[in-house]
């Protein structure tokens, strides 16, 4: 392994986290559509970088609300049916822990790599 495709994988994961943290944290945000994190097999076949972030299509329940409409040249506020946040929260705290564990395998591989590279050194020394 190259230390880069560790650096890769590590930057990739902690954009993969922020993306998580920030679905859940508008779990409560009328309107939010949550984004999905995909990634993908780094150049040459070596690593995992982020192929993409998309935001979810599937719509959030309707709940009851308080909207502004425009009446006669003014605006109102009024009850109307507002389309929710369709974050899933269960779903989002597996993708943390899945990210995070993916996160700690990669920092465990870059310091053995760091390990092995200070054993060559002190070896040629």
């Amino acid at each position: 392994m190259r230390i880069d495709t560790g650096w890769a994988a590590l930057d990739a994961f902690g954009i993969g986290l922020g993306v998580t943290a920030n679905n859940i944290a508008n779990v409560n945000t009328d309107g939010f559509r949550a984004s999905q994190t995909r990634y993908e097999t780094g150049p040459g076949g070596e690593g995992v970088r982020l192929g993409e972030i998309r935001e979810s299509t599937t719509p959030g329940p309707l709940h009851e609300g308080m909207g502004i409409v425009e009446r006669e040249g003014r605006m109102e506020q009024q009850r109307v049916l507002v389309e929710g946040s369709n974050t899933d929260t269960a779903r989002e705290m597996v993708s943390m822990m899945e990210t995070q564990r993916a996160h700690e395998a990669n920092v465990a591989s870059i310091r053995a790599h760091d390990d092995m590279t200070g054993v060559v050194l002190d070896i040629m020394v």
